[in-house]
C-alpha cells in the first residue's frame, strides 16, 4: 500500500514538473565598444597587441621602463604559447594585460560559444603564467565588431571592447618618423594608440624614445586602458554607440525623438554618415539653455525650413529640433521659430526708408524687407492696406 501510494506520488511530480517555472538568470551586459575616452585632461594609453612571434616585446618594455610609461598589452593565447617568458616579463613590468583572443580569427563570424572559448583559452594561459587576469578588457582581431561580438564579449566577462582612435599600421613596415608622424599629427586627449609587438613592426620600437618625449613635451601622461576609462567624462544626456546595421532613424525610434532632433544634437548634417563605434548624444536627457546669440523667426508666406535655415546660415534639421517639430514640411505663416546656434545678430531697433515702384504691393514690400504688413501700415499710418503710390516713402520699422 505504502510502495503504491509512493508511485502515485511520484507520477503526479513528474506530471507537474513542466509547469514549474525557474528564475531566468540576467542577461550579461555587452561590452562597451570604445576608441578614445572624453576628458579634458591630456592622457594617452599607448596599446600593443601581441601576436604569434613577439619579436620586439623585451625591446618595447626597455623603452618604456626608461621613460616611466606604463603601457596595456593585449595577449593571444597562441602567442602565450610561443614566448610565455615574454608575457612573464609584460606583468613583471606592471603593465596591463588585456585579451586578443587565442587564434587571433574574425569575432564576427564566430558562435558566442566560439568566443568565450578562445577568450577563456587565452585568459588560462596568462593566468597561469602570470597570476593575472586579462579582464575586463577586450581587442578583437581586426578590429572586427559588431553587435553579436559585443554581446557575445560580454557575456564572457569582458565589459570593455577596446578599439582605437590612432593606428600607427606599423605592421605594415612604417619607418620610426612615419609612426611617429601619425601620433602626433591625432593625438587628443583621451587617445587610445594601436601598435604592435611583432617582427612586422619594426619601426615601433625606433618611434617609441621619440614619441614619448614629444608627447610628454606637449603636456600628456600616459596611463594604462584602465586608468584612461576613469577619466571618461559624464556626458549631459544619456548616450549611444552606434552599432553594426545601426541607422539615425532606428536608434530615434528606439529612443523615441526624431532624427532631427538626433542630428542636431550630434552636429551631423548628412543623415545617412553615422560609423559603427560612434558615440551619440540622446537629446532630451536634460535641458540646455538656448544659447544667447538664438534668432527668433515669424514664418511668412511662402517661407520652408530650408529656406529659412540657408538665410540664416544654419540646418533644417537644427531649426526642427529647436523647435520640437517632427514633420519639416508642417510650418504655418505667422509661427515663430528660434534659429540656433547662430551667430548672425538680431537687427537694431531702427528704421530704413523705401520709395514705392510700381508693382508693389505692401505684402512684397514687408517680405523683402523681413517684417509684416500690419508693421509697415502702423509706421506709416495706413488704414487700406491696399493703397499705396508709386514714389510714396514708407518707413520699414525693424
Amino acid at each position: 500500500m505504502k510502495s503504491r501510494f509512493v508511485r502515485v506520488l511520484m507520477a503526479l511530480l513528474i506530471m507537474l514538473a513542466p509547469l514549474v517555472t525557474y528564475p531566468k538568470s540576467a542577461d550579461a551586459a555587452a561590452s562597451k565598444f570604445i576608441t578614445s575616452v572624453n576628458t579634458t585632461s591630456k592622457v594617452v594609453a599607448l596599446t600593443f597587441d601581441d601576436g604569434a612571434d613577439g619579436a620586439n616585446t623585451n625591446k618595447i618594455l626597455d623603452i618604456l621602463a626608461k621613460n616611466n610609461v606604463k603601457a596595456t598589452f593585449f595577449l593571444t593565447g597562441s602567442g602565450a604559447n610561443h614566448h610565455p617568458q615574454y608575457i612573464k616579463n609584460i606583468a613583471a613590468k606592471g603593465h596591463q594585460l588585456g585579451n586578443h583572443s587565442f587564434s587571433h580569427p574574425d569575432f564576427t563570424k564566430l558562435t558566442a560559444t566560439q568566443m568565450k572559448t578562445e577568450l577563456d583559452r587565452t585568459e588560462a594561459i596568462v593566468k597561469s603564467l602570470t597570476g593575472k587576469t586579462t579582464k575586463p578588457i577586450f581587442r578583437a582581431p581586426f578590429g572586427a565588431v559588431n553587435s553579436a561580438v559585443l554581446n557575445g564579449v560580454g557575456a564572457a566577462g569582458y565589459g570593455y571592447t577596446i578599439q582605437w582612435n590612432i593606428d600607427t599600421i606599423d605592421w605594415k613596415g612604417l619607418t620610426a618618423s612615419q609612426i611617429n608622424t601619425k601620433v602626433q599629427s591625432n593625438i587628443k586627449p583621451g587617445s587610445i594608440v594601436l601598435m604592435h609587438t611583432g617582427a612586422g613592426a619594426p619601426g615601433t620600437p625606433l618611434a617609441l624614445p621619440t614619441m614619448i618625449s614629444q608627447l610628454k613635451a606637449k603636456g600628456y601622461k600616459f596611463v594604462t586602458v584602465s586608468q584612461l576609462l576613469a577619466y571618461q567624462q559624464a556626458p549631459t544626456g544619456k548616450t549611444y554607440t552606434v552599432k553594426s546595421g545601426d541607422t539615425l532613424y532606428s536608434i530615434a525610434r528606439a529612443y523615441n525623438v526624431t532624427v532631427a532632433a538626433l542630428a542636431a544634437a550630434n552636429k551631423i548634417t548628412n543623415y545617412n554618415l553615422i560609423s559603427v563605434g560612434q558615440v551619440l548624444v540622446i537629446p532630451g536627457t536634460t535641458v540646455t539653455p538656448p544659447p544667447t546669440t538664438t534668432v527668433k523667426y515669424t514664418v511668412k508666406s511662402g517661407d520652408t525650413l530650408y529656406k529659412i535655415a540657408t538665410l540664416y546660415k544654419t540646418t533644417v534639421a537644427k531649426i526642427a529640433a529647436a523647435n520640437n517639430i517632427t514633420n519639416v514640411n508642417s510650418i504655418y505663416v505667422g509661427q515663430v521659430l528660434i534659429i540656433p546656434g547662430t551667430t548672425v545678430t538680431p537687427p537694431p531697433a531702427t528704421t530704413v526708408k523705401y520709395t514705392v515702384k510700381s508693382g508693389d504691393t505692401l505684402y512684397k514690400i514687408a517680405t523683402a524687407y523681413n517684417t509684416t504688413v500690419a508693421k509697415i501700415a502702423a509706421a506709416n499710418n495706413i488704414t487700406n492696406v491696399n493703397l499705396i503710390s508709386v514714389g510714396q516713402m514708407l518707413t520699414i520699422p525693424r
